[in-house]
């Protein structure tokens, strides 16, 4: 998470709003009350320590269960004041049906996830676009949050990628989106039928966003076909 961003929810939470951590198990945010992750508690803080301050949750308030099961999460509608979900839904198979079930549990809450200038920059993890285990590309829409699936096409279409320069040269905070909502927000996925809708999706934020060394070619000029959308 965004070092600002995390002082801005620790600024603005009262003490004694309720709050969630939906997937934080290698870093847990410190101020949740409880968490909701499918590993186990004592297994908790891969990456470091938590953010957030000391930790407020417990094991006791520590959920371990797949946040893409069918089932309802184990929470009353509106339960939580505020539900943080930071570098999540870019792992998971159903980021939509996390977003659904955010905005039940919660009234307001803040989402991170990679943007599209680092998911598809190249060679920063290894010899592959963006992160390895990352499924989906994510945009904010004006009312939002819009998911495309990481076709593997991206690996072979150097159209499709910024060069490692690119991504060594942007700013923390350009590495990621954030969308801070109250009262909910949109998400759905958009779903491309043929290649070249695909192919025009990829290579047209490449040559929207990156240098003039980027290369142009026929792939650059491809149509962007109009994806079908499935809330």
């Amino acid at each position: 998470m965004l070092a600002a961003s995390a002082e801005r929810i620790l600024k603005e939470r009262a003490p004694g709003d309720l709050v969630l951590d939906v997937g934080g198990w290698a870093s847990p945010f410190g101020r949740a009350d409880w968490v909701l992750d499918l590993m186990p508690y004592e297994t908790r803080g891969l990456y470091g320590p938590v953010l957030g301050g000391e930790e407020r949750f417990t094991a006791k308030t520590w959920v371990q269960m797949d946040i893409c099961d069918r089932d309802p999460w184990p929470f009353a509608d509106r339960r939580f004041d505020f539900a943080i979900c930071a570098q999540t839904l870019e792992d998971v198979r159903d980021p939509v049906g996390v977003c659904r079930e955010l905005q039940r549990v919660a009234k307001s809450g803040y989402i991170e996830v990679p943007s599209r200038l680092e998911e598809q920059s190249h060679g920063f993890q290894g010899p592959w676009v963006g992160w390895g285990h990352h499924h989906w590309l994510t945009e904010l829409t004006g009312d939002g949050l819009e998911f495309v699936f990481k076709h593997h096409v991206i690996h072979a279409q150097r159209q499709a990628q910024f060069p490692r320069e690119f991504w060594s040269g942007l700013a923390e905070e350009d590495k990621v989106l954030a969308l801070w909502w109250h009262d909910g927000f949109a998400a759905r996925e958009r779903v491309f039928h043929d290649a070249g809708g695909v192919d025009g999706y990829l290579a047209d934020f490449v040559v929207a966003h990156g240098p003039s060394r980027v290369p142009s070619g026929p792939l650059a000029r491809v149509r962007r076909a109009v994806g079908r959308r499935r809330d």
